[in-house]
Protein backbone atom coordinates (compact mmCIF):
# COMPACT_ATOMS: atom_id res chain seq x y z
CA UNK A 1 0.00 0.00 0.00
CA UNK A 2 1.00 3.73 -0.93
CA UNK A 3 0.82 7.18 0.92
CA UNK A 4 1.25 9.87 -1.18
CA UNK A 5 2.69 13.20 1.18
CA UNK A 6 2.37 17.15 0.37
CA UNK A 7 5.27 18.62 2.28
CA UNK A 8 6.17 22.27 3.55
CA UNK A 9 8.48 24.78 0.71
CA UNK A 10 9.93 26.35 3.30
CA UNK A 11 12.70 24.69 3.08
CA UNK A 12 14.47 23.07 -0.04
CA UNK A 13 16.26 20.04 2.27
CA UNK A 14 14.30 19.68 5.69
CA UNK A 15 11.07 18.44 5.09
CA UNK A 16 12.60 15.21 3.28
CA UNK A 17 15.01 15.04 5.67
CA UNK A 18 12.36 15.06 8.80
CA UNK A 19 10.14 12.50 6.86
CA UNK A 20 13.78 10.09 6.34
CA UNK A 21 14.56 10.30 10.27
CA UNK A 22 10.83 9.18 11.25
CA UNK A 23 10.88 6.51 8.79
CA UNK A 24 14.42 5.31 9.93
CA UNK A 25 12.98 5.61 13.68
CA UNK A 26 9.81 4.13 13.25
CA UNK A 27 11.34 1.17 10.99
CA UNK A 28 8.86 1.90 8.46
CA UNK A 29 10.48 0.16 5.46
CA UNK A 30 9.29 1.43 2.27
CA UNK A 31 10.61 2.71 -1.66
CA UNK A 32 10.50 7.09 -1.47
CA UNK A 33 9.50 7.74 -4.46
CA UNK A 34 9.83 12.03 -5.03
CA UNK A 35 7.49 13.08 -7.45
CA UNK A 36 8.53 16.78 -7.51
CA UNK A 37 9.58 18.54 -4.49
CA UNK A 38 7.23 19.14 -1.99
CA UNK A 39 5.65 16.11 -3.12
CA UNK A 40 6.56 12.78 -2.21
CA UNK A 41 4.74 8.67 -2.80
CA UNK A 42 6.20 6.25 0.31
CA UNK A 43 5.10 2.91 -1.57
CA UNK A 44 5.10 -0.79 -0.43
CA UNK A 45 4.34 -0.08 3.08
CA UNK A 46 3.30 -3.20 4.47
CA UNK A 47 -0.71 -3.88 4.92
CA UNK A 48 -0.77 -5.07 7.93
CA UNK A 49 1.15 -2.09 9.46
CA UNK A 50 -0.29 0.34 6.63
CA UNK A 51 -2.52 2.00 9.63
CA UNK A 52 -0.79 2.03 12.56
CA UNK A 53 2.46 3.88 9.82
CA UNK A 54 -0.38 6.64 8.57
CA UNK A 55 -1.00 7.79 11.94
CA UNK A 56 2.30 7.36 13.12
CA UNK A 57 3.62 10.27 10.12
CA UNK A 58 0.30 12.44 11.10
CA UNK A 59 1.16 12.47 14.41
CA UNK A 60 4.94 13.45 14.04
CA UNK A 61 5.71 15.34 11.14
CA UNK A 62 6.11 19.12 11.41
CA UNK A 63 7.45 19.97 7.62
CA UNK A 64 4.50 17.53 5.74
CA UNK A 65 1.25 19.86 5.24
CA UNK A 66 -0.61 16.67 4.07
CA UNK A 67 -0.76 12.92 4.22
CA UNK A 68 -3.09 10.56 2.05
CA UNK A 69 -3.99 6.74 1.18
CA UNK A 70 -2.74 7.04 -2.67
CA UNK A 71 -5.57 4.68 -4.47
CA UNK A 72 -4.67 4.92 -8.07
CA UNK A 73 -2.38 7.05 -10.45
CA UNK A 74 -3.60 7.19 -14.06
CA UNK A 75 -2.83 9.77 -16.80
CA UNK A 76 -5.16 12.71 -17.23
CA UNK A 77 -6.81 11.18 -20.72
CA UNK A 78 -7.85 8.22 -18.47
CA UNK A 79 -9.97 10.13 -15.98
CA UNK A 80 -12.98 8.61 -16.22
CA UNK A 81 -11.85 5.05 -16.43
CA UNK A 82 -9.63 5.52 -13.55
CA UNK A 83 -12.20 7.09 -11.17
CA UNK A 84 -14.77 4.09 -11.80
CA UNK A 85 -12.58 1.54 -11.31
CA UNK A 86 -12.58 2.49 -7.82
CA UNK A 87 -15.11 1.10 -5.26
CA UNK A 88 -15.95 4.69 -3.46
CA UNK A 89 -18.35 3.14 -1.36
CA UNK A 90 -15.39 1.40 0.81
CA UNK A 91 -14.13 5.48 1.52
CA UNK A 92 -16.88 7.68 1.31
CA UNK A 93 -19.12 7.84 4.10
CA UNK A 94 -22.50 9.94 3.76
CA UNK A 95 -20.95 12.87 2.03
CA UNK A 96 -17.39 13.80 0.38
CA UNK A 97 -15.50 16.35 -1.14
CA UNK A 98 -13.14 16.23 -4.16
CA UNK A 99 -10.12 19.03 -4.13
CA UNK A 100 -7.26 19.51 -7.01
CA UNK A 101 -3.87 20.19 -5.97
CA UNK A 102 -1.56 21.01 -8.79
CA UNK A 103 1.82 20.12 -9.31
CA UNK A 104 3.98 21.48 -12.63
CA UNK A 105 0.10 21.38 -14.10
CA UNK A 106 -2.06 23.43 -16.09
CA UNK A 107 -5.22 21.28 -15.63
CA UNK A 108 -8.43 22.85 -15.15
CA UNK A 109 -8.90 22.28 -11.37
CA UNK A 110 -12.62 23.64 -10.68
CA UNK A 111 -13.74 21.46 -13.88
CA UNK A 112 -11.50 18.42 -13.01
CA UNK A 113 -13.51 18.95 -9.49
CA UNK A 114 -16.54 18.82 -10.85
CA UNK A 115 -16.17 15.43 -13.02
CA UNK A 116 -14.75 13.31 -10.45
CA UNK A 117 -17.27 14.24 -7.97
CA UNK A 118 -19.92 14.15 -10.71
CA UNK A 119 -18.27 10.23 -11.59
CA UNK A 120 -18.09 9.25 -7.95
CA UNK A 121 -21.94 10.11 -7.34
CA UNK A 122 -23.03 8.89 -10.67
CA UNK A 123 -21.47 5.23 -9.28
CA UNK A 124 -21.99 5.39 -5.49
CA UNK A 125 -25.49 4.67 -3.59
CA UNK A 126 -26.50 6.63 -0.66
CA UNK A 127 -23.51 9.75 -0.49
CA UNK A 128 -23.62 13.60 -1.06
CA UNK A 129 -21.11 16.40 -2.15
CA UNK A 130 -20.64 18.96 1.05
CA UNK A 131 -17.67 21.21 0.13
CA UNK A 132 -18.04 22.90 3.78
CA UNK A 133 -17.75 20.25 5.91
CA UNK A 134 -16.79 16.42 4.47
CA UNK A 135 -16.70 13.46 6.12
CA UNK A 136 -14.82 11.80 3.62
CA UNK A 137 -12.04 13.63 1.59
CA UNK A 138 -10.87 12.93 -1.40
CA UNK A 139 -7.34 14.61 -2.81
CA UNK A 140 -6.45 14.74 -6.25
CA UNK A 141 -2.96 15.76 -7.25
CA UNK A 142 -2.31 16.31 -10.95
CA UNK A 143 1.18 16.36 -11.89
CA UNK A 144 2.20 16.89 -15.81
CA UNK A 145 0.16 14.69 -17.20
CA UNK A 146 -0.61 12.51 -14.01
CA UNK A 147 -3.58 12.45 -11.28
CA UNK A 148 -2.96 10.72 -8.46
CA UNK A 149 -6.48 10.00 -6.51
CA UNK A 150 -6.22 9.63 -2.70
CA UNK A 151 -8.06 9.01 -0.10
CA UNK A 152 -7.48 10.94 3.49
CA UNK A 153 -8.33 8.49 6.23
CA UNK A 154 -6.60 11.17 8.92
CA UNK A 155 -5.92 14.45 9.04
CA UNK A 156 -2.63 16.19 9.98
CA UNK A 157 -3.09 18.62 12.28
CA UNK A 158 -1.55 22.05 10.31
CA UNK A 159 -3.39 24.65 12.36
CA UNK A 160 -1.91 23.52 15.72
CA UNK A 161 1.39 24.81 14.64
CA UNK A 162 0.10 28.68 13.53
CA UNK A 163 -2.30 28.26 17.15
CA UNK A 164 1.39 27.61 19.07
CA UNK A 165 3.35 30.08 17.62
CA UNK A 166 5.50 31.32 20.22
CA UNK A 167 3.83 34.67 20.36
CA UNK A 168 0.60 32.91 21.36
CA UNK A 169 1.77 30.54 24.38
CA UNK A 170 0.95 31.61 28.15
CA UNK A 171 4.58 32.50 28.46
CA UNK A 172 6.41 34.07 25.64
CA UNK A 173 10.36 35.38 25.35
CA UNK A 174 12.08 36.80 22.40
CA UNK A 175 14.14 34.80 19.68
CA UNK A 176 11.55 31.96 20.26
CA UNK A 177 11.86 28.85 17.62
CA UNK A 178 8.85 28.19 15.49
CA UNK A 179 6.80 24.94 16.38
CA UNK A 180 7.34 23.67 12.96
CA UNK A 181 11.26 23.54 13.05
CA UNK A 182 11.19 22.51 16.89
CA UNK A 183 9.30 19.35 15.92
CA UNK A 184 11.61 18.78 12.90
CA UNK A 185 14.34 18.95 15.20
CA UNK A 186 13.12 16.36 17.93
CA UNK A 187 12.32 14.01 14.43
CA UNK A 188 15.51 14.41 12.99
CA UNK A 189 17.44 12.94 16.68
CA UNK A 190 15.49 9.82 16.09
CA UNK A 191 13.77 9.28 19.40
CA UNK A 192 10.79 6.66 19.90
CA UNK A 193 8.03 7.19 21.88
CA UNK A 194 8.50 6.85 25.72
CA UNK A 195 12.31 8.15 25.42
CA UNK A 196 14.11 10.33 27.06
CA UNK A 197 14.59 14.20 25.61
CA UNK A 198 17.08 16.38 26.94
CA UNK A 199 17.06 20.43 26.25
CA UNK A 200 19.76 22.09 28.36
CA UNK A 201 18.72 25.22 27.08
CA UNK A 202 15.38 24.76 27.51
CA UNK A 203 14.16 28.58 27.31
CA UNK A 204 10.10 28.88 27.26
CA UNK A 205 9.70 25.13 26.28
CA UNK A 206 9.27 25.00 22.68
CA UNK A 207 11.59 22.12 21.76
CA UNK A 208 10.28 19.79 25.21
CA UNK A 209 6.44 20.68 23.82
CA UNK A 210 6.99 19.26 20.11
CA UNK A 211 9.11 16.09 22.03
CA UNK A 212 6.59 15.61 24.78
CA UNK A 213 3.71 15.66 21.51
CA UNK A 214 5.17 12.65 20.00
CA UNK A 215 4.84 10.53 23.45
CA UNK A 216 8.68 11.14 24.85
CA UNK A 217 9.21 12.16 27.93
CA UNK A 218 11.16 15.45 28.23
CA UNK A 219 13.82 17.35 30.70
CA UNK A 220 14.60 20.49 30.39
CA UNK A 221 17.35 23.03 32.16
CA UNK A 222 17.73 26.68 31.93
CA UNK A 223 19.90 28.77 33.71
CA UNK A 224 17.30 31.50 34.59
CA UNK A 225 14.53 30.69 37.06
CA UNK A 226 11.85 32.48 34.94
CA UNK A 227 12.55 30.19 31.93
CA UNK A 228 12.42 27.08 33.57
CA UNK A 229 9.20 28.20 35.15
CA UNK A 230 7.64 29.33 31.86
CA UNK A 231 8.75 26.16 29.85
CA UNK A 232 6.43 24.39 32.85
CA UNK A 233 3.50 26.83 32.34
CA UNK A 234 3.89 26.55 28.52
CA UNK A 235 3.99 22.56 28.70
CA UNK A 236 0.95 22.07 31.09
CA UNK A 237 -1.07 24.15 28.75
CA UNK A 238 -0.44 21.91 25.90
CA UNK A 239 -1.46 18.76 28.21
CA UNK A 240 2.17 17.54 28.93
CA UNK A 241 2.33 16.36 32.11
CA UNK A 242 5.37 13.70 32.02
CA UNK A 243 8.56 16.42 32.24
CA UNK A 244 10.83 17.71 34.65
CA UNK A 245 12.11 21.20 34.65
CA UNK A 246 15.21 22.76 36.50
CA UNK A 247 17.23 25.85 37.39
CA UNK A 248 20.68 24.93 36.44
CA UNK A 249 23.68 25.65 34.67
CA UNK A 250 24.63 23.35 31.90
CA UNK A 251 28.08 22.77 32.93
CA UNK A 252 26.91 21.61 36.09
CA UNK A 253 23.79 19.30 35.03
CA UNK A 254 24.16 15.88 36.22
CA UNK A 255 21.37 13.63 34.89
CA UNK A 256 19.92 10.75 37.09
CA UNK A 257 19.17 8.93 33.51
CA UNK A 258 21.28 9.42 30.44
CA UNK A 259 19.00 10.98 27.75
CA UNK A 260 18.31 8.97 24.52
CA UNK A 261 18.45 12.25 22.63
CA UNK A 262 19.28 16.05 23.12
CA UNK A 263 17.71 18.76 20.92
CA UNK A 264 18.53 22.28 21.96
CA UNK A 265 18.79 25.78 20.47
CA UNK A 266 22.16 27.38 22.91
CA UNK A 267 21.46 31.15 23.34
CA UNK A 268 23.50 33.33 20.77
CA UNK A 269 20.90 36.58 20.19
CA UNK A 270 21.00 39.44 22.06
CA UNK A 271 17.62 38.74 23.84
CA UNK A 272 18.97 35.67 25.30
CA UNK A 273 20.46 35.16 28.72
CA UNK A 274 24.34 34.12 28.90
CA UNK A 275 25.12 35.21 31.90
CA UNK A 276 28.26 37.31 30.01
CA UNK A 277 29.91 34.02 28.10
CA UNK A 278 30.32 34.88 24.39
CA UNK A 279 28.87 32.25 21.87
CA UNK A 280 31.47 30.60 21.18
CA UNK A 281 32.39 29.96 25.05
CA UNK A 282 28.98 28.89 25.32
CA UNK A 283 28.99 26.05 22.74
CA UNK A 284 32.06 25.22 23.81
CA UNK A 285 31.35 24.76 27.57
CA UNK A 286 28.15 22.70 26.50
CA UNK A 287 29.58 20.25 24.38
CA UNK A 288 32.29 19.44 26.64
CA UNK A 289 29.69 18.93 29.53
CA UNK A 290 26.70 17.41 27.86
CA UNK A 291 28.51 13.93 26.66
CA UNK A 292 28.27 12.97 29.94
CA UNK A 293 24.12 13.33 30.13
CA UNK A 294 23.74 11.14 26.69
CA UNK A 295 23.55 7.47 25.99
CA UNK A 296 26.27 5.90 23.88
CA UNK A 297 23.73 6.10 20.81
CA UNK A 298 22.37 9.00 21.68
CA UNK A 299 21.85 11.91 19.03
CA UNK A 300 22.69 15.83 19.64
CA UNK A 301 20.24 18.25 17.22
CA UNK A 302 21.20 21.75 17.61
CA UNK A 303 20.85 24.90 16.31
CA UNK A 304 23.77 27.67 15.94
CA UNK A 305 24.36 30.92 13.96
CA UNK A 306 26.51 30.71 10.69
CA UNK A 307 29.38 32.96 12.27
CA UNK A 308 30.01 29.56 14.56
CA UNK A 309 32.66 27.29 13.68
CA UNK A 310 30.85 24.00 15.22
CA UNK A 311 33.46 21.66 13.08
CA UNK A 312 36.41 22.94 15.19
CA UNK A 313 34.84 22.66 18.43
CA UNK A 314 33.27 19.01 17.17
CA UNK A 315 36.57 18.14 16.58
CA UNK A 316 37.88 19.25 20.08
CA UNK A 317 35.07 17.82 22.32
CA UNK A 318 34.66 14.08 20.48
CA UNK A 319 31.27 14.49 18.68
CA UNK A 320 31.07 13.98 15.08
CA UNK A 321 28.82 15.68 12.34
CA UNK A 322 26.11 13.41 10.80
CA UNK A 323 24.01 16.26 8.63
CA UNK A 324 23.81 19.52 8.53
CA UNK A 325 21.31 22.11 7.02
CA UNK A 326 20.99 26.15 7.22
CA UNK A 327 18.07 28.25 7.65
CA UNK A 328 18.07 31.89 6.87
CA UNK A 329 16.29 33.53 9.30
CA UNK A 330 16.28 36.82 8.11
CA UNK A 331 19.03 39.58 6.70
CA UNK A 332 21.81 38.94 9.61
CA UNK A 333 21.02 35.59 10.74
CA UNK A 334 21.58 32.12 9.10
CA UNK A 335 20.60 29.36 11.25
CA UNK A 336 22.81 26.45 11.03
CA UNK A 337 20.69 22.47 12.26
CA UNK A 338 23.24 19.93 13.14
CA UNK A 339 22.81 16.61 13.50
CA UNK A 340 25.71 15.22 15.50
CA UNK A 341 26.44 11.75 17.37
CA UNK A 342 29.53 10.98 19.82
CA UNK A 343 32.38 9.38 18.68
CA UNK A 344 33.04 6.26 20.50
Amino acid sequence: MDLLLIQSKEHDKLPLAELRAVLETEDMACEINIVAPGLVILKSLADDKFDEYYKILVRRLGYTHEVHQLLSSIYLDDLDDGVNAIDWSYYIDEDFAVRVKRFDSEIDTVGTEKRIGHLILSNTDGISVNLSNPKSFIRVVAHNNSLYLCYRKYKLDKKYFEDMKPHKRPFFHPGCMSPKLARCMVNLSRVREGELVLDPFCGTGGILMEAGLIGARVVGCDIDWRMKRGAATNLEYIGITDYKTHTVDVRELKMYEEADAVVTDPPYGISTTTSGEGTSGIFREFLISIEHSMKENALLVMASPDSLDVDSLLDEVGFRLLERYEIRMHKSLTRIISVIAKIH
